[in-house]
């Protein structure tokens, strides 16, 4: 598996080593030993899987200390594009966000850790999105940020008369009144 810092600390790109042959492909989606050899501390507890189709955005979401999750994404089925916005108040790139496309095709995952909002944008007809979190989800710590405010100039490639949206993520305040102790 090959590990990619990115321009905000703490955000990795993993391309695992994929398998192909006549009968179709394997990977390792994660291998702990690998990942403590390249310094990356990551111990799951809980692994989610959704289905969602097309010009559906989840997100953008988070726990509060001390139930902040750090989050390993994939897509199984179909195309997102992931999305991590920095809400540790003394990071340089606080407030600051990173895309990334992740599908089937390219096996791409995005490792997010604490202390960042996370949401997804279906950019393919149907996607399955799986990720593994190393804390449970704690209700009462689950917040949100409204996934198109303008300070956050976040472009989710999708027109926005497809937009696609839950009731409960259309409430989440702006990102200057949301609530972050990180």
């Amino acid at each position: 598996m090959m590990i990619t810092k990115t321009k905000i600390e703490g955000l990795l790109i993993i391309n695992p080593k994929v398998f192909n042959d006549n009968r179709g492909y394997f990977f390792e989606s994660w291998n702990q030993k690998l990942a403590l050899q390249n310094g990356v501390v990551f111990n799951p507890v809980q692994h989610n899987e959704s289905c969602s189709g097309y010009g559906v955005i989840r997100g953008l979401h988070y726990q509060l200390a001390p139930f902040g999750q750090a989050k390993l994404v994939r897509v199984i089925s179909g195309k997102v594009l992931d999305v991590a916005v920095d809400l540790r108040k003394n990071s340089p790139t606080f407030g600051q966000h990173l895309a990334v496309e992740l599908s089937a095709d390219n096996k791409t995952q995005f490792l997010i850790p604490k202390g960042f909002a996370h949401g997804f944008a279906v950019l393919s007809e149907k996607a399955i999105f799986s990720y593994m979190c190393d804390e449970y989800y704690n209700p009462q710590s689950e917040r949100g940020i409204k996934f198109d405010d303008p300070k956050l100039k976040i472009d989710w490639r999708i027109d926005p008369k497809d937009y696609v949206i839950s009731d409960k993520d259309k409430k989440n305040p702006a990102f200057i009144n949301a609530e972050m102790n990180f």
